[in-house]
C-alpha cells in the first residue's frame, strides 16, 4: 500500500468517523421513536425488534401535535416574511441615504443583537402584557421578527451596498418610478440575501422556547417548542411520543432547507464577498 493510498484511506476513515458522530443523534432520534415504549430507554432502542408507529399516532392525534405544528408555522411565516420586507428597507436606507446619526443607528442595532436574549425575557413580558398580545400568535410572531431584524439588517445591507448606483440610475432614466425600481431592479439582484436571512427567522421562529413559553398560556396557542414539554412528567417522561414529536418538528425544517439550498449557499458566498 503506498503512502498516498494510506493517507486517503484515513482521511476516508475519519470522515466516516466524523459522520457517524454527527448523525448518530439523528438515528437515535428516529429509532427510538418507533420504538415500543418499554425499549425506548434501552439499547433496544438503536435497532427496534418491533417497529411501530404508535408514538406518532399519540403525539400527533392524542397530544394535539398538529395543531402546534399550524401554530408555528403561521408564526414562522409571518416572521420570514415580516423581517425580510422591514430589513430589506432599513438596509437600503442606511446604505443609500445619508442622514443625521447613521452610524449611530447602525451600531445600535449591532447593540441589540449582541444583548442576550434571557434579559429581554421579562421585558418584552411586560410591554406585550400591556399591549394585550399574550396568547396570540400576532404578537409572539412581531417580537420574533424584532429579533430576527438586527442579523437580518446588517446581512441586507452588505448585499444593497454591493449594487451598483448606476444600476439604479438607470432604472430612473428609463422612466421607472422608486417602487417600480426597488421591485424589478432591487430586489431580483439582493433576493440571496434575503433567502439567507430568511433562513436565520425560520429558524428563530421554530425553534424558539423561551419567550414562547413565556407568552403563551392557552394550550392551543402552544408552539412545537412548547409544546414538547408536555411529555416530561414531574417522575416519568414519555421518551417514544417525544421522539416522534421530535422528528416531526425536524422534518418542515430539512424541508425548507432543501427548498433554498441553492440561495442559501449563494446568499452567504456573496454576502461574505461583497459585505
Amino acid at each position: 500500500m503506498t503512502r498516498r493510498t494510506r493517507w486517503m484511506l484515513g482521511k476516508a476513515l475519519a470522515v466516516a468517523a466524523l459522520l457517524a458522530f454527527t448523525l448518530f443523534p439523528a438515528y437515535f432520534m428516529v429509532a427510538s421513536s418507533l420504538a415500543p415504549a418499554r425499549s425506548v430507554t434501552g439499547t433496544e432502542a438503536l435497532l427496534p425488534a418491533d417497529p411501530t408507529l404508535d408514538n406518532y399516532r399519540y403525539a400527533l392525534t392524542e397530544a394535539g401535535f398538529l395543531t402546534y405544528l399550524g401554530n408555528s408555522l403561521v408564526v414562522a411565516v409571518v416572521t420570514v416574511a415580516g423581517s425580510a420586507l422591514l430589513a430589506l428597507l432599513a438596509a437600503v436606507a442606511v446604505s443609500r441615504f445619508r442622514f443625521r446619526l447613521r452610524t449611530t443607528v447602525l451600531v445600535m442595532v449591532l447593540v441589540v443583537q449582541m444583548v442576550p436574549l434571557e434579559a429581554l425575557v421579562i421585558p418584552l413580558f411586560l410591554q406585550a402584557s400591556s399591549l394585550g398580545m399574550l396568547n396570540s400568535l400576532l404578537g409572539l410572531s412581531v417580537v420574533y421578527i424584532a429579533l430576527s431584524l438586527p442579523f437580518a439588517i446588517w446581512m441586507l445591507r452588505g448585499f444593497t451596498a454591493a449594487v451598483p448606483a448606476e444600476v439604479e440610475e438607470a432604472a430612473y432614466i428609463d422612466g421607472a418610478s422608486w417602487p417600480r425600481m426597488f421591485w424589478s431592479v432591487l430586489l431580483p439582484l439582493v433576493a440571496p440575501g434575503l433567502v439567507a436571512t430568511g433562513i436565520f427567522s425560520f429558524i428563530t421562529a421554530w425553534n424558539e422556547f423561551l419567550i414562547a413559553f413565556a407568552f403563551m398560556d392557552d394550550a392551543d396557542t402552544y408552539t412545537v417548542a412548547v409544546g414538547l414539554r408536555q411529555f416530561f412528567g414531574q417522575n416519568t417522561t414519555d421518551w417514544g411520543a417525544m421522539m416522534a414529536a421530535s422528528t416531526v418538528i425536524t422534518v418542515p425544517v430539512m424541508l425548507f432547507f432543501l427548498f433554498v439550498q441553492r440561495g442559501l449557499v449563494s446568499g452567504l458566498v456573496q454576502g461574505a464577498v461583497k459585505g
